[in-house]
This record gives C-alpha cells, sequence and structure tokens, in this order.
C-alpha cells in the first residue's frame, strides 16, 4: 500500500513533469493554466496554439526554405483569440526574457488591456495546491518593480518587454522583437469607412511596422527581422489584411483562416463555442456583410461585390495573320455631376460584340481641363464615335470637346454625340453587371495604369455606401450601347 509520503512523491512526480511539459509546448500550458477551457473538445484551440509555436521556434517554412516570420490569422468572434495570444505573450517572454513586444488595436483601451491581461497573468498567484499559474513554469521571471504600467512594462533585468497602444497612437522605446497587430478595424461602420481604413494602413506601415527591431547578428551573417502577427476579423479588402494579400509580399504570410461553418464538411469551427442553432439564429438577424465577415471571414466587398470576376485580355483580337480583327474605336463619357463626383471617359475596342477597354480618364478635375483631356485621348486613341451624357453640363462639354478636335487637333474623324440619360442610374447599373462581367475586357496591367478607376470598379458594393458610382455608370453605359445592337450595326451608325 502506497504512503503519505510515497503518494506525495508521485504527485510531485507528475506535476514536474507536467511543468515541463508546458513549458516546452504551448498547447499543454494553456491546457494546464485552464483546463476548462482549452479542451480536447475545442481542436481549434489547439490547432492555434500549435501554429503559434511552430512559428515562433521557426518551424513553419516558406517555399525558398525560410521560416515565415510574418503569420495572418482570421477567426470569428469569441473563439478564444485573445485569450490565447494573451497567454501565447506571457509564454514566450517565460522562454525568453529578451523579447520585446508591441501591439496595437483598434484603440488604447483595448490595446491597454490585453497589455493589463498578459501583465496580471504573469503576476498572477495560485490560489489552489493543484492549479498552475505563469510562476510554476517560469518562477524565476518577474514583473520589474516600477514599470507595472497597464500599457508599457518591463521584466526584470529589462527596459521594456511590453507596450500597446491604440491605432494612430504612439510607440516610443525600443524596437519590437515580436510585432502584434488585433483586430485594428472595431466595426462594420469602420470597415465601410474609406477614410478610417486608410487611417488604419498608413498608421500600420508608417509608425507600427517602424518600431520593428532588426537583429544585427553578427558581420557574416544577415539581420534577423522580427515576427509579425496579425490577428483580426475580416472585413474588407481595404484592411490590413486585404492590402497586404493584394500585394507582393502576401507569400511572406503564413495564413490562418478559421470559419464558425465549414459548408464542404457541414461541421461547426467549435459546437461548445458557438452551436450550429445559435449560428443560424445570428445569420438570420444579423446584416449579411457584418454576419458573413465576422462568422465566414469573407469580406464585405466579396460578399456583396457587384463586380465579382471582371476579365482581362493581354492582347487585342488578331487573325491567323496577325492583322486585328477590331471593328471598330469608341468613347463612352459621363461628366461630373457634382464637385465629388469623377469624369470617367473610356475608349474601348469593339470585336463581335464584346469590348476591349483601351484608355480611361477618371478624374475630379474641372471640365477646363478634363475637356482638352478627354478630346486627347480620343485623338490619341483614333476614336470613331463617342457617345456624352448630356446630363448637368454634358452637352457644354461635348460641343467644347468637338471643337477641341477640329481647332487643336485639326480632326473630324472623331463623331461626338451627346444623349440625355433619364434612366434610374441604380437600376442601370445593376441591370447590366452581369454583361459587363461577361463581355467587357481590362487590360492586364489596368490596377498600375488607372489605380482610381481599378479601385472604384474592384470595391462597388452592391447595396452598400458607395462613395462615388461614376466608374460603374461609365461601364453601364458601354455595355448598354453593345447590348442594343450588333457590333456591325454600331460601326453603321458611326458612319
Amino acid at each position: 500500500m502506497i504512503t503519505d509520503t510515497e503518494l506525495i512523491e508521485l504527485e510531485t512526480l507528475v506535476r514536474d513533469r507536467e511543468i515541463c511539459q508546458g513549458i516546452s509546448d504551448f498547447w499543454r500550458f494553456c491546457q494546464l493554466k485552464s483546463p476548462k477551457y482549452y479542451t480536447e473538445r475545442k481542436p481549434h484551440l489547439k490547432t492555434l496554439c500549435t501554429v503559434l509555436q511552430n512559428f515562433y521556434e521557426g518551424k513553419l517554412i516558406r517555399e525558398d526554405g525560410l521560416p515565415f516570420k510574418k503569420l495572418m490569422i482570421n477567426m470569428p468572434p469569441r473563439m478564444g483569440k485573445t485569450r490565447t495570444m494573451t497567454n501565447f505573450s506571457q509564454w514566450i517572454l517565460g522562454k525568453n526574457q529578451n523579447e520585446r513586444i508591441i501591439l496595437g488595436s483598434y484603440n488604447d483601451d483595448t490595446a491597454g488591456d490585453f497589455s493589463k491581461y498578459t501583465r496580471d497573468g504573469i503576476q498572477e498567484e495560485r490560489h489552489t495546491e493543484d492549479s498552475y499559474v505563469f510562476s510554476d513554469f517560469f518562477p524565476v521571471v518577474k514583473i520589474r518593480f516600477g514599470t507595472s504600467s497597464y500599457s508599457k512594462w518591463a521584466l526584470e533585468g529589462q527596459h521594456f518587454n511590453y507596450i500597446g497602444a491604440g491605432i494612430g497612437g504612439s510607440l516610443t522605446g525600443k524596437g519590437g522583437s515580436i510585432q502584434m497587430i488585433d483586430d485594428p478595424v472595431k466595426n462594420d461602420s469602420e470597415a465601410f469607412n474609406e477614410e478610417r481604413l486608410e487611417k488604419i494602413w498608413s498608421w500600420y506601415v508608417g509608425t507600427f511596422l517602424s518600431r520593428g527591431d532588426t537583429e544585427e547578428k553578427n558581420d557574416s551573417e544577415i539581420a534577423e527581422d522580427p515576427l509579425e502577427i496579425v490577428t483580426m476579423t475580416r472585413w474588407s479588402s481595404g484592411d490590413i489584411c486585404g492590402r497586404i494579400l493584394a500585394s507582393e509580399d502576401s507569400k511572406n504570410w503564413y495564413k490562418v483562416i478559421m470559419k464558425a461553418y465549414d459548408e464542404t464538411t457541414d461541421t461547426m469551427l467549435c459546437e461548445r463555442t458557438l452551436s450550429r442553432t445559435r449560428y443560424l439564429d445570428l445569420m438570420s438577424k444579423m446584416t449579411p456583410e457584418i454576419f458573413y465577415a465576422n462568422y465566414l471571414q469573407e469580406t464585405i466587398e466579396a460578399r456583396g461585390l457587384l463586380y465579382k470576376s471582371l476579365k482581362t485580355y493581354d492582347s487585342l483580337p488578331v487573325d491567323e495573320n496577325k492583322k486585328t480583327l477590331i471593328e471598330g474605336i469608341y468613347n463612352y463619357t459621363d461628366t461630373a455631376d457634382e464637385g465629388s463626383d469623377y469624369l470617367c471617359s473610356i475608349n474601348y475596342a469593339v470585336y463581335r460584340g464584346e469590348a476591349y477597354i483601351l484608355d480611361v480618364l477618371y478624374t475630379k478635375e474641372g471640365m477646363e481641363l478634363t475637356e482638352s483631356k478627354a478630346a486627347k485621348m480620343m485623338f490619341s486613341g483614333k476614336v470613331n464615335q463617342s457617345k456624352i451624357e448630356s446630363n448637368n453640363g454634358g452637352r457644354g462639354f461635348a460641343r467644347n470637346v468637338e471643337r477641341i478636335l477640329k481647332e487643336v487637333y485639326k480632326s473630324n474623324s472623331t463623331v461626338i454625340k451627346w444623349f440625355h440619360q433619364s434612366d434610374n442610374k441604380d437600376s442601370r447599373i445593376l441591370t447590366q453587371s452581369s454583361f459587363v462581367q461577361e463581355h467587357i475586357y481590362f487590360p492586364l496591367n489596368w490596377k498600375d495604369r488607372w489605380p482610381g478607376f481599378f479601385k472604384s470598379m474592384t470595391t462597388y458594393i452592391k447595396e452598400g455606401k458607395n462613395r462615388n458610382d461614376d466608374a460603374q455608370d461609365c461601364i453601364t453605359g458601354i455595355a448598354e450601347q453593345l447590348s442594343k445592337r450588333s457590333s456591325i450595326g454600331f460601326l453603321k451608325e458611326a458612319a
């Protein structure tokens, strides 16, 4: 029969073994600290913990054989992301007191809470004999006296180890070895606000990234870049993740995307956290764009985009002898209605009822400038016919363009026609959207050639708060010209 002494020794051995496991295994660290929360019945948390540890230890390898230094995590709310990231901050500081963590979130209060939870977790005292706290795993690691500020603090023997700031806030002190972004977009109002998204991005690239500490090992080795982790709900193509994914830098990011519901397997991410019943209830009550962003990591544009797929071309149609098959070159112009609107003028070629965009003028400049620019674009593009909407000064614009073509370029080869557009704009844009996606082609490099036009076309929401619809109105006009008549009929009209 086992004695009390032997039982105590056995329990001590078991506890020591578990402590060793927690030091070497982040998942076990979380389990031992919060056994009721980090259970095997929440496999998504185990996956998250495993990814974070492998990322920190350099075990996630890129195609070029180097370890990933950048990690992107997108997952639904209330799935344990913040709690796990707080534990992760504690764990890595326990393992290496030289690490310096910089955290950015959507405001100072949220960043401060994150910082406070990390600091308090390190200072936590054990309340029962069988529980585990940070000091059980890392007993020599202490918060330095006098630096227990919730926003910036240090461990004993260090200058600083943690600083948190809201978007737009300042980040002072030595550079960070680990940089974290946690939910920089607060809600759907910010996600729809282009100006706010731009401010977030500017702070991220201008302030936050500049605080990364590039460590120089020695003269013969390449400097080691800081680790970067972005954890957030996907909202928009204009949020931090959206801009990263659209950039060349995307290949350097290891991506973890967790959806509350997996349609292919018909399973919930975690029934214990979000049941199917609750999921369906939320779906029925929430605005679709907000629901899909929060729970399926689909951006508001991806779910509500008017143009989900726009075709491109790398060369205009030619026959077997490399002779052009283009049947005519045309222009469609939508003049600016108000001061905040854009003038949009598009040159396009026609072949078999399909349009190939050749050139675009998309600007807020006044008519005294755009008249000359439009005329020059039509002359250079050898336009056969231009259709100009005559609403709100369009007729005067058309007459001046015609005059400039004759007086400046000595050309009467472009037939200028103006007309009044009385149909509802929103209805026209929506009705012709399928035709636009099927029969209008944009050059492969159109993003670089006309960035403003590209952004407007690729972020326009079907039912949402769009700043402008001038690009869509103009491209719809082209679709209407093509769908009303065959390309041959259009040529005859031009003649």
